[in-house]
């Protein structure tokens, strides 16, 4: 009854103006209000000044601890649905007929994974070779592209010996025995440099290697170079400067996995690793004419690369194409103690499925507002029908997914709190409104509450995913048209983006086939069909022999 006449009296709001802690606090909370889409009234303000104070102070004691960009919050994503308990099948390859060891080793250049590796297997040519011819072409062209952060080339010779003796003594790992492959340096090798692509990081090295880099040393592959990405995972700036597309060298190559797409683009590796949160891989990939994976989230460990969203971070291969990555793929998946969020699956994938039977959604409003490349997306859509799959004309969930960006940003400016607080983040070479600097200071804005009801918008929405993917078993639609890239992002779902068409002054026809969780391997077999019957995957940027 006491609280009641104060309320009714206005004594209250004389004690808090006067004595009660947080006083102060109660000034700024109208435009809390204003940025949270609130409304209180003066009463409820001034009650919340107490509980203010609380919370300021909660704050400051926090900030006195020091969290590395390492440390995982206690929260762990998990996708609409677990994956699906059915027999593990071994992955299977299929091989052209053997190239002939050429008379100059650089014509190696462009070779796929599988091309290469049979080479090796047979030892047609012998794994300290084709690493020669890498470094060799990063050297030369690394720079033109500005796509290399350091070379590993100890490291990679080391390795390629150790291979050949290997196959001398009759060891073979695997597909990827003595392939090259370059890393995007956000991923940690013991003792090299790992940069993050930002100069606060330029000199960091740190101490293990990432739990990537190790499953591909044991599965044979040989680490050439750590390649670039914007600062922290935006864009292609970093801090030595702009990456290049290798089809138009006065334009960037898009990231954040710049290095990678333009590396493999230009011959200089035959498959890279790079990640994606919200299109890093597809956006290159498109841009550098190459094919990209983003696998199902959880599939492959992130242990060891540098976060910025917990929930939506993926790690995929980067190639020429989709068996390529299907076959980099096999040998990265798997659960892994250092990622909480890992996850164990099979990946039956079979490189010689037919299309017959495949159910193939079709996203009609975003083929219709693509209409710069509608020649090439029809002659796609054709060609899937004459490789006897079904097409489904399907719509994606209403809902404004723009807006559950917020979890991205929340969790970017929690994995980055030390370089906004110490004001480090003025040394990051892009400093406009739409770049990390001004990201992170505007998320502090975000209150929790908001972030945790766009997470659960995202389950709303993985299982709006989960009904749609019981009538078809992918969808196609262009990479960047509609809501989908965000929406697959927020939601999990793997998907592969492949060059349709040839390099045009307005760039490369792209298409993005997104499968449902934990069936990785059919988004990789429809694109994979669908390569064996066209060559748009086989083009080369002229300017780099």
């Amino acid at each position: 009854m006491l609280m009641l006449f104060l309320l009714m009296t206005g004594t209250i709001q004389e004690s808090a103006t006067n004595t009660e802690p947080g006083a102060e606090l109660v000034k700024n909370i109208p435009a809390l209000e204003r940025l949270s889409d609130l409304e209180f009234s003066e009463t409820e303000r001034l009650l919340m000044a107490s509980e203010l104070n609380d919370l300021l102070e909660a704050y400051r004691a926090l900030h006195q601890w020091s969290l590395g960009n390492d440390m995982p919050p206690a929260l762990v994503f998990q996708t609409s649905k677990p994956p699906p308990d059915r027999p593990a099948i071994k992955a299977r390859w299929s091989y052209a007929p053997m190239p002939a060891r050429p008379a100059n080793l650089n014509d190696l250049a462009y070779l796929s994974v599988s091309d290469l590796g049979a080479m090796i297997r047979h030892r047609v040519i012998s794994c300290r070779e084709l690493t020669e011819v890498c470094l060799q072409r990063l050297k030369l062209y690394g720079p033109q592209l500005e796509c290399v952060i350091s070379l590993t080339e100890s490291r990679a010779l080391n390795t390629a010996s150790e291979r050949d003796l290997e196959l001398a003594n009759g060891i073979y790992r695997g597909p990827l025995h003595g392939i090259p492959y370059g890393a995007k340096d956000l991923l940690a090798t013991a003792g090299d440099l790992t940069t993050w692509g930002a100069k606060p990081y330029q000199n960091q090295r740190l101490e293990r290697d990432a739990a990537v880099i190790t499953k591909l040393d044991e599965a044979g592959a040989i680490l050439v170079a750590k390649l670039t990405l914007g600062a922290l995972a935006w864009g292609d700036v970093w801090f030595g400067g702009t990456t290049k597309n290798p089809w138009n060298t006065t334009q960037g190559s898009s990231g954040s996995s710049a290095g990678p797409a333009a590396a493999t683009s230009a011959g200089l590796v035959p498959f890279a690793i790079g990640s994606e949160t919200y299109g890093s891989i597809v956006s290159p990939s498109t841009r550098c004419g190459v094919t990209g994976f983003r696998p199902t989230f959880g599939a492959v460990s992130r242990s060891g690369a540098m976060a910025l969203s917990w929930s939506m971070d993926k790690l995929g291969p980067i190639t020429r194409n989709a068996q390529d990555c299907a076959m980099v793929f096999d040998a990265i998946r798997g659960i892994d103690s250092g990622d909480l969020a890992s996850v164990e699956m099979t990946f039956p994938f079979q490189s010689q499925r037919k299309l017959e039977g495949y159910r193939i959604g079709v996203v009609t409003a975003a083929f219709s507002e693509a209409t710069d490349n509608k020649l090439a997306y029809d002659s796609f859509l054709a060609q899937m029908k004459k490789l006897g799959a079904e097409l489904v004309p399907i719509e994606l969930p209403d809902f404004p997914v723009a807006s559950l960006s917020i979890v991205l940003t929340a969790e970017a400016a929690a994995a980055f709190d030390e370089l906004t607080r110490s004001n480090r983040d003025d040394q990051l070479v892009r400093q406009i409104a739409d770049a990390w600097p001004n990201v992170f200071r505007a998320a502090r804005t975000i209150p929790a509450v908001e972030y945790i009801q766009a997470n659960r918008h995202r389950v709303a929405l993985g299982r709006q995913l989960d009904l749609l993917f019981e009538s078809i078993d992918v969808y196609v639609c262009p990479p960047f048209t509609g809501n989908s890239l965000l929406l697959t992002n927020l939601t999990g779902h793997p998907s592969v983006v492949l060059p349709v068409g040839a390099y045009a002054e307005s760039g490369i026809p792209s298409l993005t086939i997104v499968g449902d969780l934990y069936e990785d391997h059919q988004a990789l077999e429809v694109a994979w069909a669908y390569q064996q019957a066209t060559q748009w995957h086989q083009l080369n940027p002229p300017d780099f022999p």
